[in-house]
């Protein structure tokens, strides 16, 4: 019997299609109407396996998954899964899958970029040439070789980044809320320890309750001065206010942001005006090569599902073994 696969993607459905075009014969996939809630909650009721919606718009939430009684997989195509309500799928005994992993190498090379260019004025000495100036002892250029590296995070993306800056000399240390037995050389730190001796600061650590808003007014004031911050988790990790103010006097001295509070950011957000800030339109982890990874990771784990096989990457401790679910009476 083939599944019925609801495809919540932003792209155009021909798309959409094309992207799964291998479950072709085990799946029949439909898109919604609209790309709206009311669509999404009028074809849950059919849906078997949704494919999620990377931008967040379509979420399930505790509604979504009451209206979805023969929901039995959730297979989000990102690393993120911001705004699916893992406890409610849990108590469904519907696992939630991610494509963890799949990005790790393009995000790890846009922190190490980005750090890079904040240390070395990059963006800094281009508009000033292109401005007609000739700025060559305007800045306070540091090497990165040498720097302490603090990660935040130590998932895929975290443990790559550690490799990266380890390589061209870094100090690196890291904190994660489970510390791992492969760091790859880098030292395990509690994390106000971490955050003040760190000239740069790497995050790289998923959207919780317990992180939000963990980059706080008072770790900004205990990381040493002119350090700069590089955020490629999510916007909501750090306080943006604190941030700023942080930056205007002077006690950072740049931040990298790929993520932001809200994305993208309006166009009068001070952070668009920050001349200390570089920014990046959450394309760190776009590459094709990631792309590439991340579609065969989605198409990989709906076969194991539709096989009768384990799924991988489960991030609500639901069982990974996908079950048919008869609609609830």
């Amino acid at each position: 019997m083939t599944w019925n696969v609801l495809a919540l993607p932003p792209l155009p459905e021909d798309a959409v299609r094309g992207l799964l075009a291998d479950l072709d014969g085990r799946a029949e996939v439909r898109v919604p109407a609209r790309h709206d809630r009311a669509a999404l909650l009028d074809a849950l009721p059919e849906a078997e396996i949704v494919v999620g919606d990377w931008s967040g718009a379509l979420a399930l939430d505790a509604e979504a998954v009451r209206l979805a009684p023969r929901l039995a997989f959730v297979q989000q195509p990102s690393v993120g899964v911001d705004g699916h309500d893992l406890e409610a799928l849990a108590r469904a005994g519907v696992p939630l899958a991610n494509t963890a992993g799949v990005n790790a190498a393009a995000v790890a090379e846009w922190c190490l970029a980005a750090a890079l260019s904040l240390l070395r004025h990059l963006a800094d000495g281009d508009r000033a040439m292109r401005a007609g100036e000739w700025p060559q002892f305007a800045y306070q250029r540091r090497e990165l070789a040498g720097c302490r590296v603090g990660v935040i995070g130590f998932g895929p993306i975290g443990a790559a980044c550690a490799r990266l800056f380890r390589a061209l000399g870094c100090r690196v240390s890291y904190w994660s809320r489970t510390p791992r037995r492969e760091a790859y050389g880098a030292a395990y730190l509690d994390l106000d320890a971490l955050v003040a001796g760190s000239d740069v600061l790497v995050l790289a650590v998923p959207l919780a309750p317990e992180t939000r808003g963990l980059i706080d007014a008072a770790r900004f004031a205990r990381m040493p001065k002119g350090s700069v911050l590089v955020n490629a988790a999510r916007g909501g990790v750090v306080d943006q206010a604190a941030l700023l103010a942080a930056l205007e006097s002077g006690h950072l001295a740049g931040a990298a942001l790929d993520v932001y509070d809200s994305e993208p950011p309006a166009p009068d957000d001070p952070l668009r005006s920050c001349p200390q800030v570089l920014l990046s339109p959450h394309a760190a982890g776009v590459t094709p090569e990631a792309t590439t990874r991340l579609i065969r990771c989605v198409l990989d784990n709906i076969t194991a599902a539709t096989d009768g096989r384990p799924v991988v990457n489960v991030v609500n401790g639901a069982d990974p073994l996908v079950r048919r679910r008869s609609p609830r009476l």
